[in-house]
């Protein structure tokens, strides 16, 4: 099973759903989703920007197995 470290790496910035949200240009709800795990496959594009916006690198962020 794979998992993520959004909201770790968020968390660790200081920064809030919305922020990051913001800063991306994704609804605060979809990344919620993706934090919790309840949404699935985002697309690379999204993948990136998560990944970019939390100065880490996509494999830092996204699968993280457990």
């Amino acid at each position: 099973m794979y998992t993520n470290k959004i909201r770790e790496y968020r968390k660790k910035q200081a920064m809030t759903l919305e922020e990051l949200s913001d800063k991306i240009g994704i609804s605060s709800g979809y990344l919620c989703h993706l934090e919790r795990g309840t949404r699935k496959n985002p697309s690379t594009k999204i993948m990136e920007k998560i990944a970019d916006a939390l100065e880490k690198k996509i494999s830092e962020v996204f699968f993280i197995q457990e």
